[in-house]
This record gives structure tokens, C-alpha cells and sequence, in this order.
């Protein structure tokens, strides 16, 4: 592209349209040219192309390291919450290219495993343990507990290309359809942190997750997900609004007064 220097918009403000058309074009998925070489490609000084870069970095679309350059960030994953969810079928649904790398899938015992599964403390596990990929890129540290008893089928899946849910309903005929899922915001360890690729002050956060088929517990699921992977979004209809009122008068006043 070369700049129109007698267009009444900005250097900067030409430059950062080209930048996002050829972002959305993907033509930056491998690395994102130096200052030097925007100074170069459009013929513009330094500042100006700093300028137009720092508003990609405002919009979250560029990341920009001292010492390291800058760098595209990843699109995000968007996931409702309220409801149980595979990541597998999220990822395929939102045009995510999703594999795993299978570092465990085997038969254990682990006491505290077998506690929030309500099960005999010596009792046999199947033990599943993945790095998620997102497009080829570390996103998920998955680790899945499930009674042997009843999983124990799942030993001869193939977890590269496929969801655990999806071979514990084919193979072992259940289907979780309950449980709790909790999220905390963490500091992932060293060992983490080389897992999924992530820097030394990379947000991130834990998740925990107890499945279940009616009552009875079915996967116990602890792991560390990318902050900058994932959204995690809550949706609410009218009649959850009106529930988050004490009486339904309160409801006519707030929808009379435009209280929200």
C-alpha cells in the first residue's frame, strides 16, 4: 500500500485500515512486521506507524512485548455459561480447528479423586490427561477423573480427535447432564506455564468441574485454561430478570422507572 499524503485522513489512521484488512486476511498468522519493516512497506517515519500499532494494541488486536516486538493475539473462544458444555463441540461450532495432545490415559488411584467422585477411596480411576489445542496454539490443560467401573472403555479411545463426552455416551452409554463447574483466577506453575506456552505473568485460570448423569458424579475435572483464549459469557432471559426481583411489584417499578 502507499500512503495518499494529500488525503485529509491521517497517515497513521490509512495505515491501520490497511493493517486490519490484511490482519483479517490472515496474512500476519505466522509473525507481525517490525517497526523497521512498516517504515519501510509504507514510507512513513517511525512514530506514525507506532501510532497506528498502538491502536491495534488498544483494540486487543496486537499484543506488544519491550525486547520481544509485537505479536497477533489469538482469537478469543466464546463460552456461555450456565449449562454443561464440551469445549470440543464449542470450538468445532465457532470455526476452531480443535485437537489434543494426549500426555495420559490410563488406569490409577488417587484418594482425593475418588472422594469427589463418592466412591471407595482404593477404588479403581480412569486417569485423562490433555493439552487442548486451539488452531494448532496450547489453549487448555484438561485433567478428566471418571469411576473405572464405569468408564473403563474409555482406555481404548483415541483422544486427539475427539470429545470425552462423545465416547463416554458411545462407549459406556452415559450422558452428563448436571453438575458445577468452578472458575478461579491463578498464577499457573512452571510446569504450566511450558504446557501451555504462556509467559511468566500470563493471566489464566483454574477450572474444576464435577460432572454428573442425574445424581450420581461421573467426571471429576480440574485444569488451567488460557485467560486470553477463552470468553466466558453469562445470558439472561425475562424470566431470570424478573426472578432477580423480590415481588413482582418491583418489577413494574423498575421497568416504569427505567431502573436497571
Amino acid at each position: 500500500m502507499k500512503v495518499d499524503r494529500r488525503s485529509p485522513m491521517p497517515l497513521w489512521a490509512q495505515i491501520l485500515t490497511d493493517l486490519r484488512a490484511r490482519l483479517g486476511a490472515g496474512e500476519f498468522a505466522e509473525r507481525f512486521p517490525s517497526d523497521v519493516e512498516l517504515v519501510s512497506n509504507y514510507g512513513v517515519s517511525r512514530h506514525t506507524v507506532r501510532e497506528a500499532v498502538r491502536h491495534l494494541q488498544q483494540e486487543g488486536v496486537v499484543e506488544r512485548v519491550r525486547g520481544q516486538g509485537t505479536s497477533v493475539r489469538h482469537r478469543p473462544i466464546e463460552q456461555s455459561l450456565g449449562a454443561i458444555y464440551s469445549l470440543y463441540r464449542s470450538a468445532e461450532e465457532q470455526g476452531f480447528v480443535q485437537e489434543s495432545v494426549v500426555r495420559y490415559l490410563e488406569e490409577r488411584h488417587d484418594p482425593e479423586a475418588a472422594a469427589m467422585l463418592g466412591i471407595g477411596r482404593d477404588d479403581p480411576l480412569v486417569y485423562l490427561e490433555r493439552v487442548r489445542l486451539l488452531d494448532g496454539s496450547p489453549a487448555v490443560l484438561d485433567c478428566s477423573w471418571l469411576p473405572a467401573r464405569k468408564a473403563r472403555r474409555l482406555l481404548r479411545a483415541d483422544f486427539r480427535r475427539t470429545a470425552l463426552y462423545r465416547e463416554l455416551e458411545v462407549r459406556c452409554g452415559i450422558r452428563p447432564d448436571s453438575g458445577w463447574e468452578r472458575l478461579t483466577p491463578v498464577v499457573p506453575s512452571v510446569k504450566q506455564r511450558r504446557l501451555l506456552d504462556i509467559g511468566p505473568r500470563a493471566a489464566a485460570f483454574a477450572i474444576e468441574r464435577l460432572a454428573c448423569e442425574g445424581t450420581a458424579p461421573v467426571e471429576w475435572r480440574h485444569g488451567i485454561i488460557r485467560a486470553d483464549r477463552f470468553q466466558f459469557v453469562a445470558r439472561w432471559s425475562k424470566g431470570r430478570l424478573d426472578a432477580a426481583f423480590e415481588t413482582p411489584g418491583e418489577v413494574e417499578e423498575a421497568r416504569g422507572t427505567g431502573r436497571n
